[in-house]
């Protein structure tokens, strides 16, 4: 009697055993990681080329583009078009400022009796110098975030995002590598 109590508890409890041994873990990051291709590198202020993006922006995303060049999972894109995540950068900073000067050339409309084409606006030299001030402050930890970008042409609310001291600083970027192992464990390369 007590075998066939043993055999008949052993039967019921080795589904449940398998079953908890099959059960996978929860991602933990989304899937969209896995099976995106194409990616893109801004910060907060806008892409490498805006003028008025301060140089530690752009540093950031040069070495975020290096790092996820030497990853080789993703294929960095020059413009967002055609990339299905997009990482935002923003290099930490408890404030910062920055000062230009602009100098131009003013044209004054309906001018006449200047320059070969007489009656044509013309162009009064130096112009008119302008300066330019901004500043910034802001959290003093680095800052990544990726976004999916949605057939529309927007992006979504965050997939993924962190901060860290000192996270986006080349040539390691700590925060990436965050990000990378996350990939890698949820998402192994075939």
């Amino acid at each position: 009697m007590r075998l066939r109590t043993v055999l008949v508890v052993a039967l019921v409890l080795l589904p449940a055993v398998g079953f908890a041994q099959t059960k996978k873990k929860k991602p933990s990051v989304p899937a969209v990681f896995g099976n995106a291709k194409y990616v893109y590198v801004k910060a907060e202020d806008g892409d490498m080329y805006n003028p008025r993006l301060l140089p530690e922006d752009r540093d950031a995303i040069s070495d975020v583009m290096n790092a996820l060049h030497a990853w080789g999972r993703y294929i960095v894109m020059p413009t967002d078009e055609g990339a299905e995540l997009v990482f935002i950068v923003r290099k930490g900073r408890v404030a910062s400022a920055r000062a230009g000067v602009t100098v131009g050339t003013q044209t004054t409309p309906g001018s006449t009796g200047a320059g070969p084409y007489p009656g044509n606006p013309r162009q009064t030299g130096a112009g008119v110098p302008g300066t330019t001030f901004g500043g910034e402050v802001g959290p003093p930890d680095d800052f990544l975030e990726v976004r999916m970008k949605n057939p529309g042409g927007d992006l979504s609310g965050p997939v993924w995002q962190r901060t860290m001291t000192d996270g986006l600083d080349a040539p390691n970027v700590p925060l990436l590598q965050t990000l990378r192992q996350a990939v890698e464990r949820d998402y192994p390369q075939k």
